[in-house]
């Protein structure tokens, strides 16, 4: 299978999270007018406690085993790159039964201490999913070495679709035969068990058609790679596994942040608020925390990912080659991508928050809040990318310790701001857990290798964002007042439609008027962009 490129494999993950996300989102809406904000509250619930528990039950393993194949592959020793590939699958399935059986058992308990006992049917009906989700992502993380992308992102794009339709069905069947309302969170929350199934049908699609390719493959190239594979000697399996949890395990305590910051206000956002607004209010608040603002603010993330998990091989195989202007090249690319890219996104979706909230969610409420996790999510955009720029390097531990000195923070603030600001407490406490580990991240980066950004053309880059947030939101104070008249939610969608495309156009072009893109900085984009891009910068 032919490599793809940093842009390429960046592309093509980012379309298929963005469908998938899209799909997710559009879920939301059916769900929150089946279930109602409190029932996403106990939705949301389930899926956090199931989140941290999948990244333990993979413990960092495919974007361990992204590192490892890439560099295998590119030194040639590609029996071993398969040895690692078939132990990690081992430890997915064990992890998986282990993992299942845990979230079975102790789901009375969490749902107990979380004060919502509702939540514990959920939480069950969710678990049958870690049977086979930590080989999906094994199987993924071994495609991404091989610096092939299409197989993961197209398994997540199968998998959403899957989730959304078996979610919303049960949800509403449920609902019609006048089960219980935490019956109907439980259907919803099945509907992971078979998007698992879906994704892992194309996986296993993907992996006999590579099986089928490396067979076709052998024969000029036999000899040398078993020249290469026996003069690196035989590796028992605990040697296997030994490098396997060197590379895993600090990328899980780095990949664990978000996750642990999103349980960390499921747990206490009821606690800390039910003295001051009341039990009904407090679960509620939590419901627009995690049903509407998570959802929302996870789209611009969906950036950081795709270029995380494509940049981590390519600066992988670079280091393991020792090409170290080449690894501070790639870095610099990747570090210019997430800003420039990310900051489009962000500063779309910020002054677009208030219809979109509403066409997504029927109603406003939480848009300040939604504005706000979403602003947040260009610190975590910088932090993932400069996270996996430190993995690609060796440097795991270092991006692990960075991610717990930021959590340390989190928590702190999170008791000494909320009993003060309520709910805004929670969010300036995530603010500062990801700019403490952004700026953490980006020092070692740069102790590490030498990366250019945008010098001087920072200012450039600060005016525009001034200006992009102005015409954005002026303009959703324009279409706000003159937009209305039609169906509620058609009024909505036609008023996000408006701020959002002047918003990123303004941004785009302001980006070539202030000279913030450099020509050779052109070739990162697609052709019809590059086209495009140098046709203005002539004309101005």
């Amino acid at each position: 299978m032919k490599k793809d490129t940093l842009l390429k494999g960046t592309i093509i993950l980012a379309v298929a999270a963005l469908v998938a996300r899209a799909l997710g989102v559009v879920q939301r809406i059916p769900l929150k007018h089946l279930l109602g904000d409190a029932g996403m509250a106990t939705y949301g619930i389930a899926y956090n406690v199931y989140f941290v528990l999948l990244i333990i039950a993979t413990a960092g393993i495919p974007s361990a085993l992204s590192k490892l194949i890439s560099e295998r592959v590119e030194l040639n020793r590609v029996e071993e790159a398969k040895r690692l590939y078939r132990a990690a699958i081992g430890f997915a399935i064990v992890a998986g039964i282990i993992m299942t059986v845990l979230l079975y058992v102790g789901a009375p308990i969490y749902a107990s201490y979380n004060n919502d006992p509702d939540s514990s049917l959920a939480i069950r009906a969710l678990a049958p999913a870690l049977l086979l989700f930590p080989i999906i992502a094994i199987m993924r993380g071994y495609f991404q070495g091989h610096q092939f992308m299409l197989a993961g992102g197209l398994s997540q794009v199968v998998e959403q679709i899957a989730r959304v339709i078996t979610a919303v069905c049960l949800a509403y069947l449920a609902i019609e035969l006048g089960y219980q309302q935490k019956w109907a969170v439980a259907g919803a929350s099945f509907g992971g068990v078979m998007g698992s199934m879906g994704a892992f049908a194309v996986m296993l699609w993907f992996a006999r058609r590579m099986r089928l390719l490396d067979a076709s493959a052998v024969g000029s190239a036999t000899l040398p790679v078993r020249q290469a594979n026996k003069a690196n000697g035989a590796v028992t399996l605990y040697q296997t596994y030994k490098l396997i949890f060197a590379n895993s395990i600090p990328i899980t305590l780095a990949a664990l942040a978000v996750p642990i910051i999103n349980l960390i206000d499921s747990s206490t956002v009821i606690p800390l608020l039910r003295g001051d607004i009341g039990y009904e209010e407090a679960k509620i608040s939590l419901g627009i925390l995690s049903g509407r603002a998570q959802s929302l603010a996870g789209i611009p993330i969906i950036l950081a990912i795709a270029v995380s998990q494509t940049v981590l091989p390519i600066i992988s195989s670079a280091h393991a080659r020792q090409d170290h202007a080449e690894v501070g090249r790639r870095a610099s690319q990747v570090l210019w991508l997430s800003v420039i890219v990310g900051l489009g996104i962000v500063l779309t979706m910020i002054t677009a928050a208030r219809p979109l909230n509403g066409f997504i969610f029927a109603d406003t409420k939480g848009t300040d809040i939604i504005i706000l996790l979403t602003g947040a999510a260009m610190l975590q955009i910088v932090m993932m990318t400069s996270s996996s720029i430190l993995n690609g390097i060796g440097r795991m531990k270092t991006s692990a310790a960075h991610v717990y000195i930021g959590i340390g923070v989190k928590v702190a603030g999170l008791f000494l701001l909320t009993p003060y600001i309520g709910m805004y407490g929670v969010l300036v406490s995530t603010i500062l857990c990801f700019a403490v580990i952004t700026t953490l991240n980006l020092i070692a980066v740069r102790r590490s290798m030498k990366v250019t950004l945008l010098g001087r053309r920072w200012v450039g880059l600060i005016a525009t964002v001034v200006l992009s947030l102005t015409v954005g939101f002026g303009t959703d104070w324009i279409v706000m007042t003159y937009i209305h008249g039609f169906i509620r939610i058609l009024d909505f969608m036609i008023q996000a439609i408006i701020v959002g495309m002047l918003s990123g156009i303004t941004y785009v072009g302001l980006l070539f008027l202030f000279r913030v893109i450099k020509k050779d900085e052109m070739l990162m984009l697609p052709g019809p962009l590059q086209k495009l891009a140098r046709k203005f910068m002539r004309s101005h």
